[in-house]
């Protein structure tokens, strides 16, 4: 098989599994040089579709050249010279729009790949209308909730979904770290022109967990005039975090009202059912099977959130491959007996000194007798999670608790059950708190 064959094969496999707008952007200007002595040659037309294809699609590659050919192929790129007759650059060169993605989005994060619930399916509508009209609809777009929930997955998904649609369309993707170290460098060097010309340029913009601009008053000032510049031109902006904007301590008024100018929505843990169906997914990814009635025992023994599910899915199918074992109910519910139902094993004077160092109190205070409104609630949360997590008696509760009477501690636990379903700021308060409890 001629080179010119061989690449022709390569682009019929390439295109249904990248889609249309892909293999336009970056496949159907590309071509084979060269094909010799296992390594295969690719030309593309711009830097920028070398970078794009060697970071994204290099695998893709390499695996459908191997089907073609039999054989693993070494990939390399190049840029191609193009020139007119008269040896000049030709001049679709110098006006063609050659735009630099500042971060290569996550592939694997599509909105495609999303499973949505009860949960999650306003932010994910939204999500769908951004794409429909960027910078139009819900600009910006604050997506905000407890860890491993999805709203990292869903911003990505945001990013590619537009990239398909828009293959030259600048998108920056940053987590808040990154914006801040690029500010203090960019001080420290004297390159604030450059910082500018990065962040304020993009189509779209994507800030991954800006709760950590609290109190950060130079990168604040930094982003309240690169925000108001791109919303100037209707770039569209999308931004996570842990808490609505109103929560996050330190943070600028001026932002706060900015960021709360668009639309905001908040993503709860998964239920039940969306957890199964997450499961499912997962398995499809992993190439495994696993009965409806695994996966249900696995939805039900992890609860906390989408990221703790799928790790403990993977973890628990390497023990099984490792040990030449089926992921069959039985094999798999032997592993779940080793693994705490609620993702931590401790005891009470753990579960007391995270509640403490969560709302910032010391210890007499929680089990003291002053009844003031900011003691309440962390004494009822600490009933709650001693009785449902420790499984220990209301009387045990009580003494810990500065010997309390057993029916304080009974009012408490229930109280605490009821806001479950009713607030969801005590839903992301119980989140958080367990999240910290499995690090012990």
């Amino acid at each position: 098989m001629d080179n010119l064959r061989l690449w022709h094969k390569f682009l019929e496999i390439i295109k249904p599994q990248v889609g249309p707008a892909n293999y336009k952007a970056w496949f159907l200007k590309t071509s084979l040089k060269s094909f010799a002595d296992g390594k295969a040659i690719l030309s593309t037309p711009h830097a920028f579709i070398k970078e794009t294809l060697n970071q994204k699609y290099l695998l893709l590659i390499e695996n459908n050249f191997e089907k073609l050919t039999g054989k693993k192929i070494q990939i390399e790129f190049i840029v191609k010279e193009t020139e007119a007759p008269n040896g000049e650059p030709e001049e679709e060169d110098f006006f063609q729009p050659i735009q630099t993605v500042t971060t290569i989005l996550n592939p694997k994060y599509t909105l495609e790949n999303f499973v949505v619930g009860p949960s999650n399916n306003v932010a994910y509508a939204a999500a769908q209308a951004i794409i429909q009209n960027p910078g139009t609809s819900y600009n910006p777009l604050f997506i905000y909730g407890g860890t491993g929930v999805g709203k990292t997955h869903l911003m990505l998904g945001i990013g590619n979904a537009l990239l398909n649609k828009k293959p030259h369309a600048k998108i920056i993707y940053s987590p808040s770290e990154k914006f801040m170290n690029d500010y203090v460098e960019a001080i420290q060097n004297h390159k604030m022109t450059q910082l500018r010309t990065k962040y304020r340029s993009p189509d779209i913009l994507l800030i991954d967990d800006i709760q950590f601009f609290s109190g950060r008053e130079g990168t604040q000032e930094e982003f309240f005039h690169t925000f108001n510049e791109l919303m100037s031109k209707n770039c569209q902006i999308v931004l996570t975090s842990d808490r609505s904007p109103h929560e996050i301590a330190k943070l600028e008024d001026r932002l706060k009202s900015r960021f709360a100018g668009g639309l905001m929505i908040d993503i709860q843990p998964p239920d039940f059912d969306t957890r199964v169906a997450i499961l499912r997914s997962k398995c499809l990814e992993q190439k495994v099977v696993l009965t409806e009635e695994t996966l249900k025992m696995l939805a039900a023994s992890f609860e906390t959130n989408i990221r703790e599910l799928e790790g403990q899915l993977v973890r628990i199918l390497q023990l099984l491959q490792t040990q030449n074992l089926p992921p069959t109910t039985e094999n798999i519910s032997q592993y779940l007996q080793t693994t705490p139902k609620n993702g931590f094993k401790v005891g009470p004077e753990q579960v007391l000194a995270t509640i403490c160092g969560y709302f910032n109190l010391n210890q007499k205070e929680l089990i003291g007798a002053k009844r003031q409104k900011e003691l309440v609630l962390p004494r009822h949360i600490a009933m709650f999670i001693l009785s449902e997590h420790l499984n220990l008696t209301v009387e045990r509760i009580g003494f810990i608790l500065g010997k309390r009477d057993h029916t304080t501690v009974m009012h408490g636990r229930d109280k605490i059950k009821k806001l479950i379903n009713q607030d969801r700021e005590v839903q992301r308060m119980l989140i958080e708190i367990k999240q910290k409890l499995t690090a012990f």
